[in-house]
């Protein structure tokens, strides 16, 4: 085993490495955070220690001796192996991560654009979102919190926000040039966007509106269907046709133009947005946090 007691002190080999890397005591105080003097005299008092110098010291220059430069370079390597293995045996930091499931549509129209103020809020803690249409096991499937949507006459949680339904589409077809989109009798010259949400019923798509508007037999020009509600607005915003809006999540779309509505004729729906939360994740602040910031940003969303 070596015998570490032949060797200098290892805060005289720090200073000296550094002094050694820079070429300059100057840097080296500036780095080890101690005077250009105090470096001095740990060179020195290295030096004595060998019995040799390490450095030439010139009036505006330094350099290392033959023996400096083995030297560094031992410490040099040093240092990177100690690095390397102190790396490996410290504990790594532990971080608090949130699992927050919901579904596509949610996810991308209005979770993600609001996100960054969670994070900002409470940082150092990672969210990792869990998007699907499947109907998550929360304790199965290690969830710490979902957002879903549900009937309002069976509630599931903590309700964010209800939702109401209206035809939206891009700008371009309410061009002077576009085919009349005045009325809803006018979404027969159209082709409209479809949902298709397996084991939801209808409810997500256009015969209840339809319905409402007196217009149960309306048959569109086209349709064109979607597994995912963001595929819908992504084609209604390229002018593809027609969708069925979903506010809240159409709103921020709606106030910056690239969705309109063609009338205003809303139609109240059975569901509303909750927020659930696994009873094992219920404890833990960081949940506490997720889930207050949730219900702020739903204020904000229905008083806007």
């Amino acid at each position: 085993m070596p015998d570490a007691r032949r060797l200098p002190p290892l805060d005289l080999l720090l200073t000296f490495e550094s002094a050694a890397r820079h070429l300059s005591f100057t840097r080296a105080a500036e780095e080890r955070f101690v005077t250009q003097s105090a470096v001095s005299r740990q060179i020195r008092a290295l030096e004595e220690d060998l019995g040799a110098p390490l450095f030439r010291r010139a009036h505006r220059s330094l350099a290392l001796t033959d023996e400096g430069k083995a030297l560094a370079v031992a410490c040099s390597e040093m240092l990177i192996r100690l690095r390397e293995a102190v790396e490996r045996v410290r504990a790594p930091r532990t971080r608090r991560v949130l699992t927050l499931s919901t579904t596509p549509g949610m996810a991308s129209l209005w979770l993600i654009p609001r996100l960054a103020r969670f994070v900002q809020r409470q940082p150092g803690v990672d969210v990792r979102l869990d998007v699907s249409f499947s109907l998550r096991d929360l304790v199965q499937d290690a969830i710490d919190v979902a957002i879903r949507l549900g009937r309002v006459d069976a509630p599931e949680g903590v309700k964010l926000f209800d939702e109401e339904v209206l035809p939206v589409c891009s700008p371009s077809l309410l061009g002077p040039y576009a085919l009349p989109l005045a009325a809803p009798a006018d979404l027969a010259r159209h082709t409209l966007l479809r949902l298709h949400d397996v084991g939801r019923g209808p409810l997500q798509d256009w015969e209840p509106w339809l319905t409402a508007m007196g217009l149960p037999d309306l048959e569109p020009r086209a349709t064109l269907t979607f597994s995912n509600y963001d595929e819908v607005i992504a084609a209604a915003m390229l002018g593809q046709g027609v969708a069925l809006g979903r506010r809240p999540l159409v709103d921020a779309l709606l106030e910056d133009g690239r969705l309109v509505a063609p009338f205003k004729d809303t139609l109240a729906s059975p569901r509303a947005y909750f927020v659930v939360v696994n009873p094992a994740s219920e404890g833990r602040p960081e949940t506490r946090a997720l889930v207050e910031w949730l219900l702020d940003e739903a204020s904000e969303t229905r008083a806007g």
